[in-house]
């Protein structure tokens, strides 16, 4: 039960950035992929700086252990990596990683209970290379 809770008060607040920034273009696109056991949701550039500027990233991490939320980094990621893999940043940190990028979003995961190695939460950056 507090899983459930707890994904619908992440998901609550990721769409709240895209509701803070108004309407007219297209914000964040959600996507399910219900096969993976995941629902996410991708933040344009605008929605991913006001994300990383914000209070949502420290929030989450309130709620959810630091070691229950993955990361997919770009390969050209300055975030430090151990040998083992392990993203050694916070939640902001991964997020403003992206927004310094002109093209720079997110893509957020909730995971179900269970699935991708325990983790409640993934994020993935993309930005073009080179920018």
């Amino acid at each position: 039960m507090r899983i459930a809770i707890m994904s619908v008060s992440v998901l609550a607040g990721i769409a709240a950035v895209g509701t803070a920034l108004g309407s007219g273009s297209a914000v964040a696109e959600p996507g399910d992929r219900l096969g993976d056991g995941r629902i996410g949701i991708h933040l344009n550039h605008d929605a991913t700086t006001t994300l990383a500027g914000g209070p949502i990233p420290a929030v989450i991490t309130m709620i959810v252990p630091p070691d229950r939320i993955g990361a997919g980094l770009r390969s050209d990621s300055t975030i430090y990596r151990d040998e083992h893999g392990r993203v050694h940043a916070s939640l902001r940190q991964v997020v403003l990683e992206a927004a310094e990028h002109p093209d720079g979003t997110v893509t957020v995961y909730l995971n179900a209970p269970g699935t991708h190695g325990g983790r409640v939460l993934d994020i993935y950056q993309h930005w073009n290379r080179g920018q």
